[in-house]
């Protein structure tokens, strides 16, 4: 089954509509959806590996546009919609911590955040909770998702084929690892 979902993604990355998936999914992991851009960057660079440097702004750019959305969510209706994505993420206790080293830390803990597991759209919000300043967490947006996609486009336009070849010989162990990365972030903010 996962073989089947594997082929099904890299065709859809060679497809007509991956774009404006990627851009989607991209924006949305920003601000309120679960699933990382990664998702669909990495069987895309796989599929047209000249494209990697092209396919990392265009996930970045939305990225951070998405990011923006998240920050709007925390500025102006954190305890409409801000709160409730929060706690079903059951970030709530992580987000008091967070907010009160933006102070003192801000563009780092944008920059920190924004290139591990640990959800993005956590960040973005209490970005715009605390009112932190807009051009800086532009700034800092830019900076750590230009290195969070561009490593991820870095290796695989590096590796490529071997890439793919173990990504195909061992599927059950990447998409293990991968899950394991994207729940981890998850048990991290609840947990830590």
């Amino acid at each position: 089954m996962l073989k089947h979902i594997y082929d099904r993604m890299i065709q859809l990355a060679a497809g007509p509509n991956a774009m404006a998936a990627l851009i989607a999914i991209s924006f949305a992991e920003s601000s309120f959806f679960p699933i990382p851009g990664d998702i669909l960057l990495i069987p895309m660079i796989l599929a047209r590996p000249r494209d990697a440097w092209r396919l990392a702004a265009i996930c970045t750019l939305s990225s951070v546009a998405g990011g923006m959305v998240g920050y709007a969510i925390g500025y102006w209706g954190f305890d409409l919609v801000g709160r409730p994505i929060l706690e079903f993420y059951g970030a709530m206790h992580r987000y008091d911590a967070l907010k009160a080293g933006f102070d003192e830390w801000g563009v780092w803990i944008i920059i920190l955040k924004g290139i591990t597991p640990i959800p993005y759209k956590l960040v973005t919000i209490a970005s715009g909770v605390a009112h932190f300043d807009i051009w800086a967490f532009i700034g800092a947006s830019i900076v750590s998702r230009s290195i969070r996609f561009f490593l991820v486009a870095a290796l695989l336009w590096w590796f490529g084929p071997a890439v793919r070849d173990f990504i195909e010989k061992r599927l059950m162990l990447v998409t293990g690892a991968f899950a394991v990365c994207l729940v981890g972030g998850f048990l991290v903010i609840r947990y830590l």
